[in-house]
């Protein structure tokens, strides 16, 4: 018997009284990659939700003009290059020729102009206009494929924005024709294959991209609001890749010899939203005995197992400006109880929580901390949709829910502290429209936000952001928890993932190779 090497494969052929034996070596390509998150996607329509997780989903399938690569780096994507003029409200990019759509659209200066428009129009309601139209003006056509952005006002950190699930490329064509809920049609090196609700997302190699593809066949996206589920899934070989890793379960699969555990510092924050307009939480001094009466270290202990850090400031610790001093609320039961019994309330009153399924031990761990100064509280454990039309609803719909607080996360990578601090504490942003979830209202903070945004000294600016932290703690509009590391896990065989800090995984270069 003989045998030979195939040297596009390394595999042996071997021969011998007319058999021929395929020997198939140790690794081979293996076809889907899948992954598994917390969440379910809320939209196929990259700029009508504003999730991690769903972003983490359409990014394969959608591109904006420029893209921000794991070192925080921006760089180009659907625009070549680009230039503003001095002071910084306008800027031009020059478009990258050949590039359609998945329906077939052709992605030229018009597309751009379309996609930024429907943006500006308020009428349309998307999830993630606020964001451009904050910033935006107008845009123009100044060539088949060319485009200028006129700003309000400067915005140094514009090419982030730009990054954002608002500035993502659709089709026009399956925009008027309403079906990106459920059908994603963009530019990216996957195409959208199939959506099966409360199931998965599939995507397959989009064979008409304009660049190479490197990744695996197929990218295949499951949920599961157990945290045993996403645990048993990525050991099993049910998931390949598993975002976030339970924190009871990282040190489990960081001894796992098949498991590879990745942790960052991380960009989110979690925090409690209280409704500003409801009694009796529309009192500081209420509000600030909610924070005195929050152990964060404790809290970290209970829920993150050492793979969280206790949060004192709005902005996470990655960001510019960010205040390392900052400490309104050390823990005291004393004090919260003098607080409570200055405002009224010597004997404590009932609130209610809306939290999502990861979420509910965290709100649990509340209820205990909070029992102690007299407060009840009721939590309401929700289902991911459920959730969001509760979280986002305006302040008429919660009094009538009985929404009292709703427990949450935001992070904006290193997108910018704009896009941190505008969503949740601009009045402006107040919900439906923003993430502004308990109404929190302070012209002095809405000023300055918009003064940081636009300032152009480094300096200067990192100062109006110590000073908007401080702000915002001492009006306590929230009860800050914690900083969560980043943590996903891979099987073995899996390679090139990366992560973003806040959670956004990037998997459009993964492939496996199965044992």
């Amino acid at each position: 018997m003989q045998h030979t090497t195939d040297p596009r494969w390394g595999t042996k052929l071997l021969r011998g009284s007319g058999l021929l034996l395929l020997v198939v070596p140790q690794f081979v390509w293996a076809a889907t990659v899948t992954i598994m998150q917390s969440e379910p996607p809320r939209s196929m329509d990259p700029g009508d939700q504003t999730a991690t997780y769903t972003s983490n989903i359409l990014d394969p399938m959608y591109e904006g003009l420029v893209r921000m690569n794991t070192q925080g780096k921006i760089i180009p994507a659907l625009a070549t290059s680009w230039q503003k003029n001095k002071d910084g409200t306008l800027w031009t990019f020059k478009l990258r020729p050949d590039v359609s759509f998945q329906d077939g659209t052709p992605f030229n200066a018009q597309a751009v102009v379309y996609n930024i428009d429907r943006h500006l129009d308020k009428s349309r309601g998307l999830a993630a206009s606020g964001r451009l139209r904050n910033v935006v003006a107008s845009i123009e056509k100044t060539g088949p494929l060319t485009v200028t952005f006129h700003l309000k006002q400067t915005f140094p950190t514009f090419l982030n924005l730009m990054t954002t699930g608002a500035a993502m490329m659709v089709s026009p064509k399956a925009d008027k024709a309403g079906t990106l809920g459920m059908h994603a049609d963009g530019t990216g090196p996957y195409q959208f294959v199939q959506y099966k609700t409360g199931e998965y997302v599939l995507e397959k190699r989009n064979p008409h991209y304009w660049g190479k593809v490197h990744g695996a066949d197929e990218l295949k996206w499951t949920w599961s609001s157990e945290m045993s589920v996403m645990n048993m899934a990525v050991q099993s070989g049910e998931a390949d890749i598993i975002n976030p890793v339970p924190p009871q379960f990282a040190k489990l699969l960081k001894a796992n010899p098949t498991i590879s555990l990745h942790r960052s510092p991380g960009a989110a924050v979690f925090w409690v939203a209280l409704n500003t307009q409801m009694k009796p939480l529309n009192k500081l001094k209420v509000r600030q005995a909610l924070n005195y009466a929050t152990n964060r270290s404790a809290l970290v202990r209970a829920i993150s197992f050492g793979y969280a850090e206790a949060a004192n400031s709005p902005l996470p610790t990655i960001a510019p400006g960010y205040d390392a001093k900052l400490n309104d609320y050390p823990y005291s039961v004393s004090k919260a109880k003098a607080l409570l019994k200055a405002a009224g309330y010597p004997n404590g009153f009932r609130m209610t929580i809306a939290v999502q399924a990861p979420d509910a031990r965290t709100a649990q761990v509340l209820q205990a901390m909070w029992k102690k100064i007299g407060v009840t509280l009721d939590v309401k454990q929700m289902e991911s949709g459920v959730w969001t039309k509760a979280a986002f609803a305006d302040a008429k719909q919660k009094q009538q829910m009985d929404i009292g607080s709703v427990l949450a996360s935001w992070s904006s990578g290193l997108i910018g502290n704009d896009l941190q601090l505008r969503p949740l504490y601009d009045s402006q942003s107040f919900a439906p429209d923003g993430a502004n979830l308990g109404f929190y209202k302070n012209p002095q903070v809405d000023q300055l936000i918009d003064k940081a945004a636009s300032s152009l000294d480094t300096r200067q600016r990192n100062q109006d952001y110590v000073k908007l932290q401080q702000l915002i703690s001492r009006d306590a509009p929230q009860v800050l928890l914690y900083y969560q590391d980043d943590l996903y896990a891979t099987r073995k065989n899996v390679k090139d993932v990366e992560m973003v800090p806040g959670g956004s995984l990037v998997v459009r270069n993964a492939s496996k190779t199965a044992r």
